[in-house]
């Protein structure tokens, strides 16, 4: 593989502002009447919802991203499959709503692996927000690039497991709509989300896959819906295998002093994220 090393510390900055119009839209994707949220602030995690993702379309690649061909922020990284593995974020002040927003973005760390299905890659990107010239947000965010599908999806379901014992479940069923009305929102045209063909015969999944941060998002409103008015810290959330669309699945929550522990898992009762909370 490359060596990619030249482009660490590398750089980018957008600017945007927090209007409200894309929090109407996560209450409604969550199903709020009344969100849980404070009045007149932007909520935990939608700061993703800012920020889109402007290429033109004829910049965008097979896979629905744009092309990394190194006129962007990242490298022009062979391996086609990508996925966003975790972040770790810190809750520095609160986000008003109409806010003007400030994200410089930089690439920190860039890190091949080999692993069980060839070879991997590993890049961090440390993104810092401001809101009116204040820090507000700071993040770490994983993302992994690998080879090529090799294997056709699982034909037969995973063996049920025994489930993890939780303080709170609450169980949803992810269809085609639901990861729609995200990718809408975030302006995501990741084609495994809604181009069932192209992710089973492409990319090798068994159907659509729900989004890693929109999971992460579920499970941060199973947490507020459980703690009204509560205003975390920090939030760090890892993936640990594809959620597909079709099944339930269940968001977990269980308390450990003053943090809480949170994980969705299948239907196979298989934990596909976890995540902390603080």
């Amino acid at each position: 593989m490359d060596d990619y090393s030249a482009w660490v510390g590398r750089s980018e900055t957008r600017e945007d502002v927090a209007t409200a119009a894309p929090l109407a839209g996560l209450a409604a994707l969550l199903d709020h009447d009344v969100s849980p949220w404070a009045p007149g602030t932007v909520p935990p995690l939608a700061h993703w919802l800012y920020f889109l993702p402007t290429a033109r379309r004829s910049a965008i690649g097979d896979d629905g991203h744009p092309r990394r061909d190194g006129a962007g922020l990242l490298p022009p990284v062979p391996l086609p499959r990508r996925m966003w593995a975790g972040s770790r974020i810190e809750f520095v002040a609160p986000i008003a709503v109409g806010a003007a927003l400030t994200r410089v973005t930089t690439i920190d760390a860039i890190k091949p692996k080999r692993g069980a299905s060839g070879d991997l890659l590993f890049v961090t990107l440390r993104h810092d927000i401001a809101a009116d010239g204040v820090a507000a947000i700071r993040e770490e965010q994983d993302i992994v690039f690998r080879e090529p599908a090799t294997t056709a999806p699982a034909s037969t379901p995973a063996a049920a497991i025994e489930p993890e014992p939780a303080d709170a479940v609450r169980s949803l069923s992810p269809d085609p709509v639901l990861l729609f009305r995200y990718s809408a929102l975030t302006f995501n045209a990741h084609r495994i989300h809604y181009d069932r063909d192209y992710a089973q015969r492409v990319e090798g999944y068994a159907g659509l896959v729900v989004h890693g941060p929109l999971i992460a998002t579920l499970l941060m409103d199973h947490f507020l819906r459980t703690a009204p008015g509560a205003n975390p810290r920090r939030f760090g959330f890892r993936a640990e295998a594809p959620l597909i669309d079709g099944a339930p699945f269940d968001l977990c929550l269980a308390r450990d002093g003053d943090a809480t522990r949170l994980w969705a898992r299948d239907a196979a009762g298989r934990t596909t994220m976890r995540a902390d909370v603080a």
